[in-house]
């Protein structure tokens, strides 16, 4: 089921999210409409908060489902080591047609467990090392345009504003 995204502005998306301590059928389900819905949107990354759910549950697929075997799926992740830098242009589904550059780590070891609880590393590096990164922030109620400068993410408020007064948000 393709859950509906929230867009920024919306309070939840600002809120740090529980840790998820309950592995059941409801977990699963809950992974399995993220993995449908970045994939409709079309993304390569979704976390829990983004539908309206305040648990640390990430999802994410680089190849955007294009390559079959690339899908992680990761609860209460957490970056345990980041190595280098990166600084390149990063959107976001809650905050649909506005993109900024960000400066993210080149390389990250994530810690994490799977849907059964059971415990899980995954090492990411370039891409996969910035969706990683930009996931967990939204599980912290951090968005890639706190990340901006103060120009740039002033613009983009101000032209979401804009949006929001023209029913178009």
């Amino acid at each position: 089921m393709i859950l509906p995204i929230l867009k920024y502005g919306n309070p939840l998306l600002q809120k740090v999210c529980e840790p998820v301590t309950v592995f059941d059928k409801a977990l699963e389900a809950l992974a399995k409409n993220m993995v449908e819905t970045m994939y409709a949107a079309p993304g390569v990354g979704l976390a829990a908060p983004q539908v309206s759910v305040l648990k640390r549950l990430i999802v994410v697929d680089v190849t955007a489902g294009e390559k079959p075997g690339q899908l992680i799926r990761l609860v209460n992740p957490e970056i345990i080591n980041q190595e280098g830098e990166q600084y390149e242009e990063e959107g976001c589904l809650s905050i649909p047609n506005f993109t900024g550059k960000v400066r993210r780590p080149y390389r990250v070891i994530v810690s994490g467990k799977d849907l059964q609880g059971r415990e899980k590393i995954v090492e990411g590096e370039g891409l996969l090392a910035r969706v990683f990164a930009h996931e967990v922030d939204h599980l912290n109620g951090v968005l890639f345009i706190d990340h901006l400068g103060a120009i740039k993410r002033d613009i983009i408020k101000r032209k979401i504003r804009k949006k929001v007064r023209a029913g178009e948000w």
